[in-house]
């Protein structure tokens, strides 16, 4: 890596034209001996008619002999002078493009390959005037989409085909551009029969159709076949086609711009309420402000601020915390955690509930939501004390509201100015809206479907209350056949296809279950409309995306989305968003653990198919969609995968993500290879063209 570092931007003229003569040397040496073999070669085997000899650029050609009525032959070939004639205009040709190359990697910081050509420097040149320049060298502005080569599938050749292709290309067609993707990557991915977004560039059928025109004999005429920055050529009576080692990505230039934020560690404020760390963090935040991040998103944790006693609020951390992000001009999205932190994947501190709320708890602890078993989740407080008047003589909405009161009280001022752009308000386990059905505390592992929690004291109540009101008494428990947190769906009597959640009962319990959900939010964000009033507020949703291809779509049942496959239990709560005006931050965005996780075919897992039926119900009402990683990203696949979610192609009403908030700030994110990344992916975002950032 050091060495190809060095060629790229620290190779001097002088070096360049050494190293130029030596390349010219190095050849000349190959042609003899490529020369040598090939005689012997002759020599051990003939070619009726054919004989075939080297050129002096190393390449194979045929050469014919002539037959005579006497029986002898005279063969054709060029004479050494102009063999040599040719030989010295290369070097000239190439002597100049070396001086080219230097001053432009000196004086204008092009990372051009050493041994680049001029179609190199004009692409260079023009994607530096906003064009884009793709391997075959169709050139467009990169702000004019409708100027872009229609969008095709991509050739669908086999790996191994991929592979010997690879293999046989010549130096001269690889490293085009190290923002491309191998077509070994490529083709890769398409046969796992993972969703790719439609590529930017078009293959004819018979490129897609005929993996045989990939090596063919040379003596047939083989159909026509389109190349992307490649070549034909014709080695030992056989058509190699050298496809170039990268395909183009997307471009991203132009509108919509995205803004793009960055989550701040979670332990940035510690216990005492004290910032941690406040002159590395500067340093941090000065970084990311360089490359014009919008602005960075922290958790208000509830167990800090009111950590001692109801209503005594201490926000001194985050005072601070705010004052050094106004004075970098940075933005503000703030979260009122009312969850506990640790026991979670990527949980790296543990921070609880209050002192006062955990008192609470361990002399009632029915405040905490409960499994069949009777097992307690103290992540966060159930949805059936909403308007239970057990916290100190008031009930937890109020309890929320008083705290999201006192901090936009202390914050005004950051408000009026419009530091802090949206306030994410926490609705259950790690602030999503949802039921803590896959808790790991309690022993839940992927893929399993989790299980109900409405088995405490004020829950149960409310059970009984719905049954009553429908006269069927008898409903009035939870079900006794859904399995436990790691059952699959076919093993359990009420997910199995045809099992009881399709029935009259299940139909019953899931309605009562979900709408519990929706009325938690739609008190919630109510009330901190009215103390954010004049600020964008948002609601998270999770992307539980396993089980989806199955009819009843357990793990989404027991997470409290009424979503089998006869349903859509994503309207409901897109509408409750929709009536206060709420953002919807959804989580399972960029779907990078497609590549990740082989067990997504076991699970009957759809995260694709999950994505665009949330958007849908999202975007049919209206209302703006924001997004976060849900796994650590630093690379450019990863990226990608996000950008094409944020920024959708050709969508017919140009709907696109309202933000971005990546996970989050760390030591790692700021390494070099990783920062170049990222900084290459917030220009796309906010519809800048780029040039291939990585060495």
């Amino acid at each position: 890596m050091a060495t190809d570092m060095q060629k790229l931007i620290g190779v001097s003229e002088e070096d360049d034209e050494e190293e130029m003569e030596m390349d010219l040397k190095e050849e000349d040496d190959e042609d003899e001996e490529n020369g040598e073999k090939h005689i012997a070669a002759q020599m051990m085997m003939g070619v009726d008619g054919v004989m075939p000899s080297t050129s002096s650029s190393g390449q194979f050609q045929h050469q014919e002999q002539v037959s005579t009525p006497g029986g002898g032959g005279a063969r054709r070939s060029r004479p050494l002078e102009e063999k040599e004639r040719t030989k010295l205009r290369e070097r000239h040709r190439r002597a100049i493009t070396a001086r080219i190359l230097a001053g432009l990697r000196r004086h204008g910081n092009y990372n051009l390959r050493v041994r680049a050509d001029i179609n190199d420097v004009i692409a260079a040149l023009a994607r530096e005037a906003g064009w884009v320049v793709l391997p075959d060298g169709t050139t467009f502005p990169s702000r004019s989409q409708g100027s872009r080569p229609a969008g095709g599938t991509s050739a669908g050749m086999t790996s191994s085909s991929s592979q010997m292709v690879s293999q046989q290309t010549p130096t001269s067609l690889q490293g085009v551009s190290s923002g491309y993707r191998t077509s070994v990557e490529y083709n890769a991915c398409r046969m796992k029969g993972v969703f790719m977004p439609t590529p930017p560039y078009d293959l004819s059928s018979s490129a897609r159709s005929q993996n045989s025109d990939m090596v063919g004999d040379g003596g047939e005429q083989t159909e026509s076949l389109p190349l992307i920055a490649g070549s034909l050529e014709v080695v030992n009576d056989k058509q190699i086609i050298g496809l170039p080692s990268k395909l183009p990505e997307r471009d991203f230039a132009g509108p919509p711009y995205v803004p793009v934020y960055v989550m701040l560690p979670l332990g940035v404020i510690n216990m005492k309420c004290e910032l941690v760390d406040p002159d590395g963090l500067l340093k941090q935040l000065r970084v990311l402000k360089s490359i014009n991040v919008d602005g960075v998103m922290v958790d208000c944790w509830w167990g800090i601020v009111e950590a001692h006693a109801p209503q005594e609020y201490n926000w001194n951390g985050y005072q601070r915390l705010f004052q050094m992000v106004r004075e970098l001009k940075l933005k503000l999205q703030v979260v009122m955690s009312f969850h506990e932190c640790g026991g979670n994947v990527g949980d790296d501190v543990c921070i609880p509930l209050p002192h006062w709320v955990a008192e609470i708890g361990r002399s009632n602890p029915d405040i905490f939501f409960t499994d069949r078993e009777g097992r307690r989740n103290p992540e966060c407080l159930s949805l059936g004390i909403d308007k239970e008047r057990v916290l100190r003589g008031r009930t937890a909405v109020e309890v929320y509201f008083d705290y999201m009161r006192s901090f936009r009280v202390e914050f005004g001022e950051f408000f009026e100015d419009g530091i802090i752009s949206m306030v994410e308000v926490g609705l259950g386990p790690c602030g999503e809206l949802r039921y803590p059905s896959c808790p790991v505390k309690h022993g839940w592992r992927y893929p399993g479907i989790g299980e109900f929690q409405c088995y405490d004291e004020y829950m149960l109540k409310s059970l009984r209350k719905a049954a009553q009101m429908r006269g069927h008494s008898f409903s009035a428990r939870g079900p006794d056949n859904a399995g436990s947190y790691n059952s699959q769906p076919h093993e359990t009597g009420f997910f199995c296809d045809g099992g009881d959640y399709d029935g009259y009962y299940g139909r019953f319990f899931l309605n009562w279950y979900s709408q519990l959900l929706v009325d938690h939010g739609d008190r919630v964000l109510s009330l901190a409309k009215l103390a954010f009033e004049g600020t964008s507020i948002a609601a998270k949703l999770p992307g539980i995306h396993w089980w989806y291809k199955t009819a009843s779509h357990a793990a989404e049942l027991t997470a409290g989305f009424y979503n089998p496959c006869n349903r859509d239990g994503y309207t409901a709560i897109a509408a409750m968003l929709q009536k206060h005006g709420a953002a919807l931050n959804f989580v399972c965005a960029e779907l990078r653990f497609l590549e990740q996780h082989e067990d997504l075919r076991e699970a009957l897992a759809d995260p694709q198919g999950l994505v665009w039926q949330v958007l849908n119900a999202a975007w049919d009402v209206c209302i703006p969609v924001a997004s976060e990683n849900a796994l650590l990203c630093h690379d450019r696949l990863g990226y990608n995968k996000i950008l094409d979610n944020v920024k959708p192609v050709n969508d017919p009403d140009g709907r696109h993500f309202s933000s971005f908030t990546f996970l989050r700030l760390s030591p790692l994110l700021l390494e070099r290879q990783n920062f170049m990344e990222f900084e290459r992916f917030v220009k796309q975002m906010h519809g800048e063209a780029v040039l291939d950032l990585q060495v």
